[in-house]
């Protein structure tokens, strides 16, 4: 399955091919699709399970914005996701045992997702953005720091 799938990814890399490396090309192609799953997952969880409304808890906080429990859940299922597109079909070169590498990539997610927050935050509280835009502009922000973090923390690979 993972080598049908890097011939397929791999096949779509040569008219990419003199401005990426073949490396950052799956990356891009996993984390993007990890990111697209992530907004259609959020707009999904957001409008039509959460119905745009906030969630009240039996036990503190007491109450979560619709925005930022819709991120919660979408972040549970992009974390499955991105952490095994990255183990499987990027970063394969790495030696670090698969427990540290999920560490690692848990506590680069976890990062995301305080930046994420704050980000989300702001500009819907603040600036008064739609959550899906606000949500799409904090993917692209975070997606940088994502490629450079799991490249030389999470999935290091030994020189």
């Amino acid at each position: 399955m993972r080598k049908a799938v890097l011939r397929f990814i791999d096949f779509f890399h040569p008219p990419f091919s003199r401005w990426v490396s073949l490396h950052t090309f799956r990356y891009i192609i996993s984390g993007g699709t990890t990111a697209a799953t992530g907004i259609i997952v959020y707009y999904i969880v957001y409008n039509f399970i959460l119905h745009q409304q906030h969630v009240d808890l039996p036990f503190p906080p007491g109450m979560i914005t619709a925005p930022v429990a819709a991120l919660i859940i979408e972040s549970v299922i992009t974390f499955i996701i991105g952490f095994a597109l990255n183990k499987y079909l990027v970063f394969t070169q790495s030696q670090l045992k698969g427990r540290i590498q999920l560490f690692r990539y848990g506590t680069v997610v976890a990062t995301n997702i305080l930046l994420n927050f704050a980000m989300l935050k702001v500009l819907v509280e603040t600036c008064h953005l739609y959550p899906t835009i606000a949500k799409i502009i904090c993917t692209v922000i975070l997606a940088v720091f994502s490629y450079f973090s799991q490249k030389h923390f999470s999935f290091k690979v030994k020189k």
